[in-house]
């Protein structure tokens, strides 16, 4: 077999076009196993579907863009039941021409696709916000932490649609977002840093409100297609209504998990002291998980708390960074059991299955470990992933 495709920094692949060999394994490749192989075999063709076939009599071309024969006219390559097409195919006795087998069955090519995530940056601007502990006060703190020397939203804008949306009691009608977002959008920081420059701590905390206020942005503006939409909360108070300042958690972590059960991931960062088992139930709830564990469980997603300007600049980074996955999309699916048959390589180092990266549902090659710090580090990843194609579930339509 000819080598796969590389594809250049994907957190996303497609599969390329690539027909799937048939059951019957006695058709051998000329240009594999001859030696020394025809000439035809260096002949270059456009593997396009639906291309006019620019290979010499008696070859076909191959998804890799070279032609290829698999039997020869009047030979036995085929085996019983079949016979050798004009373009080097085997075809079974009797088709009608709908359907050719190709054998030996090739690897599946990928090309990348990135995939870019919609964060929305959900920021509390209730009074409490105006607190000095964190200086020069929590609610530049956080301006700080997103947009200073090593802000996340000035280090990653170029690869993530960050939106924002400021929420407090003081924005009539509650909860009035009009005036206090800016739309998501790739290199976006300027415009977003703008907007929390633009306004004060004031007024409660309704974060019930504001959250499903975001669910029905996203579903008003959905993402643009397989960038997976998420929250990202940032609060330092207990949270209340508009017009009461009765502390009631039970709204918010509901709303955490209507965003959850919309397609959202939220995570949230606290600031300052504030209520651990409301940011655990928060977290858990934004992520699907169950509520009421104790805070820092093992099977708990975790949640981000900062006291002091630097823990709150590394925060927001470590949230983002996880945000930028190590997910590796496939439009096609892996039989699961064969998964270990296939072979990935980050930088040209080859990963082992299972330690460095494992199949999800699938159809996602997930990077672990220290293979994912590697790919997230690289300034320019090249990724090569390749399966043997009998071991590929392809959609239907896409043979």
């Amino acid at each position: 077999m000819r080598p796969t495709v590389v594809g250049v920094f994907a957190i996303a692949f497609a599969f390329a076009a690539a027909a799937c060999g048939g059951k019957n394994n006695n058709g051998v490749s000329q240009c594999d196993n001859v030696v020394p192989p025809p000439a035809e075999c260096m002949v270059q063709c456009d593997p396009t579907p639906g291309a006019a076939n620019t290979c010499p009599a008696g070859y076909h071309c191959t998804p890799d863009g070279h032609c290829d024969a698999l039997c020869t006219q009047g030979g036995s390559e085929c085996g019983g039941g079949y016979h050798c097409t004009a373009d080097g195919n085997c075809e079974q006795d009797g088709n009608d021409g709908g359907i050719t087998i190709d054998m030996p069955c090739p690897a599946v090519v990928f090309t990348p696709m990135k995939t870019t995530p919609s964060v929305e940056l959900v920021v509390d601007r209730s009074g409490s916000m105006d607190g000095t502990d964190i200086p020069p006060t929590r609610y530049q703190a956080v301006e700080n932490g997103l947009f200073g020397a090593n802000g996340a939203v000035n280090a990653n804008q170029a690869d993530v649609f960050f939106g924002a949306a400021l929420y407090s009691g003081d924005q009539i009608p509650c909860l009035n977002l009009n005036g206090f977002t800016v739309p998501r959008a790739l290199n976006n920081a300027s415009a977003i840093q703008n907007l929390l420059g633009s306004f004060n701590p004031s007024g409660n905390t309704p974060t019930a409100d504001a959250i499903n206020a975001i669910i029905a942005d996203f579903a008003a503006n959905p993402p643009p297609a397989g960038s997976p939409p998420i929250i990202l909360l940032t609060t330092d108070g207990e949270p209340n209504s508009c017009n009461s300042n009765v502390v009631n958690f039970g709204p918010s972590i509901q709303a955490a998990q209507n965003a959850f059960n919309s397609g959202i991931q939220l995570f949230i960062l606290g600031l300052a002291g504030l209520n651990t088992q409301f940011l655990q139930d928060m977290a858990n709830a934004g992520t699907g998980k169950a509520t009421n564990q104790n805070p820092g469980c093992a099977q708990c997603s975790p949640f981000f708390v900062a006291n002091d300007p630097a823990s709150l600049t590394a925060a927001f980074n470590s949230i983002i960074n996880g945000i930028i996955s190590c997910d590796l999309m496939l439009n096609g699916t892996i039989d699961d059991t064969q998964a270990a048959s296939g072979t990935v390589t980050v930088n040209g180092q080859m990963l082992m299955f299972g330690t460095d990266w494992v199949l999800v549902n699938g159809n996602i090659i997930r990077l672990v470990g220290a293979a994912c710090d590697n790919f997230k580090n690289s300034n320019n990843p090249t990724v090569q992933a390749s399966f043997p194609c009998g071991s590929v579930i392809f959609k239907p339509g896409s043979h």
